[in-house]
């Protein structure tokens, strides 16, 4: 448990005060009374074992456990001895226990099973699927599940999506919807989500087996574009944009009972995620990196087939997790489906100013103010090839700021392919990917990498036209 700031002021005498937020509660509860036809009626029960009857109910509507992230059953504890000490003599059925039952929690905690990582993990998977299992016993056909999700880590989604999948569920909508506070203790210094995603289930009607290439993939880039679209408009950004169109283009692949590869393997959650996830960031890298106006989608691709892999990666995880950490498990994720390495002997993670600072389980991408004052960064490598394009850049931008008179001595060493250079510096700006009139703001702040990239490109034109000039007269 770590403190959070209040949500309301006990003692003050404005809004938000403890007067109005009960009155808030009070005036929806009667509503609540006077709109509803049918009086409502709670039960006290166990997820994986409703008593309800098969075919019963019109919608599921459900905010599971987070896989790994709050052991709410110890949480509550503190607020139970309270309300035993109240309340407790009115439902003496609920408050029997010392404490609140912890065993049949749907967590995935690992104290709870002797440390084992496997049997925590898989204690968890099975809960999820019988409690989806009796969702889908006891709703209607053609009924809808609604299921709240604000896990980050693909490991925490491919758990959810089995359950889901297994369960005979098949996901037909997913939507972002704004329902954290910034402030929160969670969100600070990390990657965490600013929206969670509500997915829309409905009962699959069928069994049937599909073909990975040319059933689900070409129905995985069409939402995937759509989505993007769509998500950009609204002013989404970041792991609130990757994990909303991850949540959309599940449906291309539950709408099978088993999807398949073409040798005929069963391609699983996980795998399937990091399918997923390496086709949004190539096509948000197209969208960052060009179209230039009047240029062919295909033009776009070829763009960012010239930008060395290394920049690919390091330009895709800036947009989706900014300067906050995030999980290794799902950044290594997308490196690898990128064709980068984080760990290993020539790895990212590697070195005092590796592109990627790594720290137990987490990662932060270095940017030029932890990397640019290496003298030997963005320079020709001594067989002549040269350095990754964010090198180059993060060189640049490190000089611009301490030493602007040493900016074409390094032009002149590094060389760099200046289309491509630009390219690069324009997609870490984030313009491209900025809602239609908002000027390139979205809903985060500017880092002070973007804000040292503008004031770079302010002076490209001439910065780069002495660089000509110097090449040509020598």
């Amino acid at each position: 448990m770590v403190w959070d700031f209040a949500e309301i002021n006990p003692f003050g005498n404005g809004s938000d005060n403890s007067a109005d937020s009960l009155n808030r509660s009070l005036l929806a509860i009667e509503n609540c009374i006077v709109s509803a036809t049918y009086p409502s009626k709670i039960m006290r029960a166990s997820a994986t074992n409703l008593p309800l009857d098969d075919a019963s109910v019109d919608a599921v509507i459900t905010d599971p456990p987070y896989y790994d992230n709050v052991s709410y059953a110890d949480l509550s504890d503190f607020f139970y001895v309270w309300l035993k000490r109240s309340i407790g003599f009115l439902h003496p059925e609920h408050f029997g226990t010392p404490l609140t039952p912890k065993k049949q929690e749907a967590v995935m905690a690992t104290y709870r099973h002797n440390k084992s990582k496997d049997a925590a993990k898989q204690s968890y998977e099975t809960m999820m699927a019988q409690a989806f299992s009796e969702a889908h016993r006891v709703l209607k056909p053609g009924k809808p599940l609604v299921c709240v999700y604000a896990h980050k880590t693909t490991l925490g989604w491919s758990t959810l999506i089995e359950a889901l999948r297994h369960a005979g569920f098949v996901i037909v909508e997913a939507w972002p919807l704004d329902t954290e506070r910034p402030g929160r203790s969670t969100a600070i210094g990390t990657a965490a989500l600013a929206s969670s995603i509500f997915l829309v289930a409905r009962r699959r009607e069928n069994e049937e087996t599909g073909d990975y290439l040319s059933q689900v993939r070409p129905q995985l880039i069409s939402i995937i574009n759509e989505r993007l679209d769509t998500l950009i408009g609204a002013g989404l950004t970041g792991a609130d944009l990757i994990i909303a169109t991850i949540g959309a283009g599940l449906r291309a692949y539950t709408q099978f009972a088993r999807v398949e590869m073409p040798n005929g393997d069963e391609l699983d959650a996980a795998t399937y995620l990091g399918e997923v996830e390496r086709e949004v960031a190539q096509h948000v890298l197209q969208r960052l990196l060009g179209p230039e106006e009047g240029e062919e989608h295909q033009d776009a691709g070829a763009r960012v087939a010239a930008v060395d892999t290394v920049t690919r990666f390091y330009v895709t995880g800036r947009f989706f997790y900014g300067e906050n950490a995030a999980p290794f498990d799902d950044v290594n994720l997308l490196a690898r489906g990128m064709g980068v390495e984080l760990d290993g002997p020539r790895g990212l993670a590697q070195g005092k100013i590796g592109l990627v600072k790594k720290e137990k389980d987490t990662v932060v991408l270095r940017d030029y103010r932890a990397r640019g004052d290496d003298e030997h960064l963005g320079r020709l490598s001594e067989s002549g090839n040269p350095a990754p394009l964010i090198d180059v850049l993060q060189r640049l931008l490190w000089l611009q700021d301490q030493q602007p008179y040493e900016v074409q001595d390094f032009l002149m060493k590094a060389h760099p392919p200046v289309e491509q250079l630009r390219m690069v510096a324009q997609a870490l700006a984030g313009h491209a990917l900025a809602p239609p009139g908002s000027n390139g703001s979205t809903k985060q702040e500017r880092s002070e990498e973007q804000k040292a990239v503008d004031r770079l490109l302010a002076g490209w034109r001439s910065l780069f036209g002495e660089m000509a000039a110097r090449t040509l007269w020598g």
